[in-house]
């Protein structure tokens, strides 16, 4: 059963006795399904603009329902009422969906053995470590491995990409696919692209994200990388509450996403130094990723990079929830991220 299959529409709330004009109110706050939502696909490499957000009556709170003009208290318990009678298919329960798990190729042999196969779906992935260490020419590696089939370790699906530091170049995409044996220009086109200016603009984009990823055709979305814009917005301690919430609602967003769209969502992710070297996920050298315990948390699967001997980079898988602690070595080529060897 596919994606868009699977998707209720809230029109099935006529049927429950929800009448057309308070069915119009919740489409127009962009709530648009009973579960999960759907709609058209983007054109490539384009700029998102349309606010529409990946709400559903079920994932939305009644506080914020109440929000909506014209909804109160009364009409949004009728409505939940009647989301909470409609049948869910018995595929969308998440032990059912954890059979449709993928894996994405990192271009790297070793560094797919160190993550039991690849990058997985329904879950964020996490990478952080200094500048030169290969964020980056991971985030460019998988942007073309996703395409690829299933055979070669790919998922053969579109990549959503929400470039934080405007570090996206269309030339290493094209030197990645010629490695793999895809057509350049074609591979550029199942890239959806978004530079975010702010931390409320990248917040936006992955909600405008959420129609589209419901159409069942995108399989990577990446944040490259997600703190950069928080940083900038929210500074000193005097912020940090207000940047950790924010952070904390963006992340929960993340993961809503990756569970109901079965997409990997791979997010790359800053350090800081720390004197003290105190946290559980600090390096060697004292830095420490930023973000604190909230992305701690949202991140099932975490990996330090860091230089190595010469050309070599290392890998270090630090949490998973189905992998040992282990590292592995890795260079950073003109076909991006492969063995070292």
């Amino acid at each position: 059963m596919s994606l868009t299959e699977q998707v209720q529409s809230i029109d099935l709330l006529q049927d429950q006795g929800i009448n057309a004009g308070d069915i119009s109110k919740l489409r127009s706050a962009g709530i648009c399904s009973i579960a999960v939502s759907s709609a058209n696909p983007l054109d490539s490499l384009q700029v998102w603009s349309r606010l529409t957000h990946a709400q559903s009556v079920l994932s939305s709170t009644r506080r914020n329902l109440t929000k909506i003009k014209g909804l109160s208290e009364v009409k949004v318990e009728k409505i939940k009422d009647a989301a909470a009678k409609i049948k869910v298919s018995k595929r969308s329960l998440r032990s059912e969906l954890r059979e449709n798990v993928f894996k994405i190729t990192t271009g790297s042999s070793q560094f797919d053995e160190m993550l039991g196969g690849g990058l997985t779906s329904m879950s964020i992935t996490e990478v952080f470590g200094e500048y030169r260490c290969g964020k980056t020419q991971l985030c460019h590696t998988l942007c073309v491995a996703a395409q690829l089939s299933k055979s070669l370790g790919g998922a053969e699906g579109k990549v959503a990409f929400i470039d934080t530091e405007g570090t996206f170049r269309p030339e290493r995409i094209k030197a990645i696919a010629r490695r793999f044996g895809v057509d350049p220009l074609a591979c550029l086109e199942n890239i959806s692209y978004a530079r975010a200016l702010n931390s409320e603009h990248q917040i936006e984009l992955v909600e405008q994200l959420g129609d589209e990823l419901a159409t069942g055709c995108y399989r990577l979305l990446i944040v490259d990388s997600i703190l950069a814009c928080f940083r900038v917005d929210y500074s000193g301690r005097g912020e940090l509450n207000e940047r950790q919430q924010k952070l904390n609602q963006h992340l929960a967003y993340l993961t809503r996403v990756a569970e109901d769209y079965n997409v990997a969502v791979f997010l790359t992710n800053q350090v800081q130094s720390d004197p003290g070297a105190s946290s559980l996920f600090a390096a060697a050298d004292g830095r420490k990723p930023v973000g604190g315990h909230v992305l701690a948390h949202a991140s099932a699967t975490r990996i330090l990079l860091r230089k190595g001997r010469g050309d070599e980079r290392v890998g270090k898988l630090l949490d998973s929830p189905n992998m040992p602690e282990s590292e592995c070595v890795y260079v950073i080529g003109e076909g991006g991220i492969k063995d070292s060897e």
